[in-house]
């Protein structure tokens, strides 16, 4: 009978294992699912793609209507280029796995590393669980899962406590690939200062060594932020990008407590609020994991982008807060992790193909090329990159997500547009339109305007999404059923 129960322990044991090692594929299910709603990635791709066609960063604008010719910065270009070559190796299906892989893999570089220093399976699935429970919203298509992937395997770097020269010989092509790939190497920089603190206080008591590690990681990220082809101007394109974001009241640049990032906040709160009540009650937990989230939690709640950063270095603290230490895996959980996790970025792309969201307007912008049109095309300006993806060369864009491109004047304008200051007749002055992609609701004056004009009739509307032409001849408008 007690042989029986030790029987049935050890399978349900081995259950509960088994069921641990699945915990990283079921998130990136979770992940492959989604629909991709990111706007940005239309125009990221496109410009990838002229990358790719030009052997490296364009020289100058190739979509916006009034800016054709001028300078273009450099920002993510490798990053662009890299998602554009895999688009065109294997479609959306490939580069939604390949997306999903980066994101999840920052989270699962410091979840590696907290496993093999002793943390427990249960501890690294909780810690993963609730991590990327507080980042999920951020989770689409974009270049900013090369930053999550980057900065997970810098605190990884930062963690192996490695000699300085070794550090500086992983450390130096690891952040300035990070930022050519997604320009958010500054993160990486403030994490590292998060990380030397402990150390110097340690360090001016007496009671420690210099932390000369991540002292390194961070001087060498500086000069990373200088390393693409931008150079020093990255800098003012970045802080130009920043005050055109807040300004236009961007989400992601916009502290935790607005009305519009409220609800993004809870997971957040309790997630902190949980690890805080787990580290003070178990006393298990290490300075530096410590000061690099508090550090990260503070910029968090000043701006809602920094969520991503934050959420991959909890990881290390709350399964460090969680359970003891105990002994390192076994190769066998690594098959399973690996496997069930190869299985699930095989299998879902075939049952479940790409989705995009219903506020993208790919079947709005599809109806403008059915009909052939060719010369700007007005957009809201969250249109701007699927106009440019599926239009460009014969296309240019008034507006797309690219804050840096269009000066505050510009931005004002687009305003003006917005709440009906200015009116129909002036946006055709100024752009001479060859049709309009528009959101009914963030663009209602226009719209209204559009609707009543003799001039321009509908050929689409779904969603709240319309789009016009010149009437010229007779169109028949239609709906995306």
């Amino acid at each position: 009978m007690i042989e029986q129960n030790h029987g049935e322990y050890g399978n349900r044991a081995a259950g509960i294992h088994l069921l641990l090692a699945l915990a990283p594929a079921a998130m990136l299910l979770v992940l492959l699912l989604r629909r991709v709603w990111d706007v940005d990635i239309f125009w990221q791709l496109k410009l990838g793609e002229l990358i790719l066609d030009n052997g490296g960063p364009l020289p100058v604008e190739p979509f916006a209507a009034l800016h054709i010719g001028e300078p273009l910065p450099a920002m993510a270009w490798a990053g662009q280029a890299a998602m554009a070559f895999i688009r065109r190796i294997g479609g959306w299906d490939f580069l939604r796995v390949f997306d999903a892989a980066c994101w999840l893999g920052g989270f699962g570089a410091v979840a590696v590393a907290s496993r093999l220093r002793g943390a427990s399976l249960l501890a690294v699935a909780i810690a993963l669980s609730l991590a990327v429970l507080t980042a999920l919203p951020t989770a689409s298509i974009r270049p900013q899962s090369f930053g999550c992937l980057c900065f997970g395997l810098l605190l990884v770097l930062q963690r192996l406590e490695l000699k300085p020269v070794l550090a500086i010989i992983l450390g130096a092509p690891l952040l300035i690939a990070w930022q050519n790939l997604h320009p958010s190497v500054s993160v990486g920089v403030a994490a590292m200062g998060f990380a030397t603190l402990p150390g110097v206080v340690g360090w001016l008591r007496g009671r420690s060594a210099l932390p000369v590690v991540p002292m390194m990681l961070g001087l060498i990220g500086v000069a990373a932020i200088f390393a693409t082809p931008d150079g020093a101007s990255i800098i003012a394109t970045s802080a130009t990008n920043a005050q055109m974001s807040v300004a236009i009241g961007a989400s992601e640049w916009l502290p935790l407590w607005t009305p519009h990032n409220r609800h993004l906040a809870m997971p957040i709160v309790v997630v902190a609020l949980l690890t805080g009540w787990l580290v003070t009650r178990y006393r298990r937990f290490d300075p530096v994991e410590i000061a690099i989230a508090l550090g990260l939690g503070l910029m968090t709640l000043m701006a809602y982008r920094f969520v991503l950063f934050w959420a991959v270095a909890m990881v290390p603290v709350i399964a460090r807060a969680v359970a003891p230490p105990v002994a390192r895996p076994e190769r066998s959980e690594a098959v399973t992790v690996l496997a069930s996790l190869l299985l699930v970025a095989v299998a879902t792309p075939l049952l479940v193909p790409t989705r995009f969201a219903e506020s993208l307007p790919l079947a709005a912008v599809q109806s403008l090329r059915d009909h052939q049109i060719r010369g700007t095309v007005y957009g809201d300006f969250r249109f701007g990159g699927v106009i440019i993806d599926t239009g460009y060369p014969d296309w240019r864009v008034t507006y797309d997500g690219r804050y840096y491109r269009y000066s505050s004047e510009e931005w004002r304008y687009n305003s003006d547009i917005e709440n009906g200051t200015v009116l129909l007749a002036d946006v055709v002055r100024k752009w001479s339109p060859a049709a309009f992609v528009l959101d009914e609701r963030r663009n209602a004056p226009i719209a209204e305007e559009l609707a009543r004009s003799t001039n321009w009739q509908r050929i689409y509307t779904q969603d709240n999404i319309v789009a016009y032409v010149p009437r010229t001849a007779p169109i028949q408008s239609r709906t995306n059923d």
